[in-house]
């Protein structure tokens, strides 16, 4: 079976709930979405990638066409890792970190900025807990070129730690070129991260 959804005009994360209510609802061989932003097309693309689809995409005029083709075993939907997490006892806690501002508290912003910075910087002191570092809003501008933290979370990276970044914050903030750490992500992603943690910070 094969299906056309055109996700034009629609926010993130609404183009990969789409998508993705496709793929949960029938047997779907070719699945071909129309986006009209970068955010969009990497998110939507990454999610039929991990459905088991392989993806090709192509521009057309202002337009991006995703054409996904079922590559193998489809086999667990976004939403089930959910319901597999590991309980083995002794197992390490999955710590979640949601950064939503590049300043650490209220009042003084120098000292805010100050502080936003040292605290990037320590988290590594979790160890092995740091399972997810996430940024949304005006915390993505952590994210980019000439961020003052931008070589500590490069190498947060390089050593194993996942990074998201909210695409739809990006695209509010005429920032998605400038980022240089970090998956672009969608608000499904975040919101199925926060079921697997164990503990959820926010900054």
């Amino acid at each position: 079976m094969a299906r056309i959804l055109d996700a034009r005009g629609l926010a993130c994360p609404a183009p990969v709930l789409m998508t993705k209510d496709a793929v949960d609802k029938g047997d779907l061989k070719i699945v071909t979405v129309i986006v009209d932003n970068d955010a969009s097309r990497e998110n939507v693309s990454r999610f039929l990638e991990s459905q088991q689809f392989s993806v090709k995409v192509s521009r057309e005029g202002d337009d991006y066409k995703i054409v996904a083709r079922r590559s193998g075993d489809a086999a667990a939907s976004l939403s089930e890792p959910a319901l597999s997490v590991d309980n083995t006892a002794g197992r390490k806690p999955k710590i979640m970190i949601m950064v939503a501002t590049d300043r650490f508290g209220y009042g003084d912003e120098d000292l805010g900025k100050k502080l936003i910075i040292s605290f990037i910087k320590t988290i590594k002191e979790m160890g092995d807990e740091l399972w997810k570092l996430i940024f949304v809003n005006n915390g993505v501008k952590l994210t980019i070129d000439g961020s003052p933290v931008l070589e500590d979370l490069t190498a947060y990276e390089e050593e194993g730690l996942s990074i998201l970044v909210c695409g739809t914050c990006l695209l509010h903030f005429d920032l998605l070129e400038a980022k240089k750490v970090g998956e672009t992500t969608n608000m499904l992603d975040i919101v199925t991260a926060m079921q697997l943690a164990d503990k959820v910070i926010n900054i």
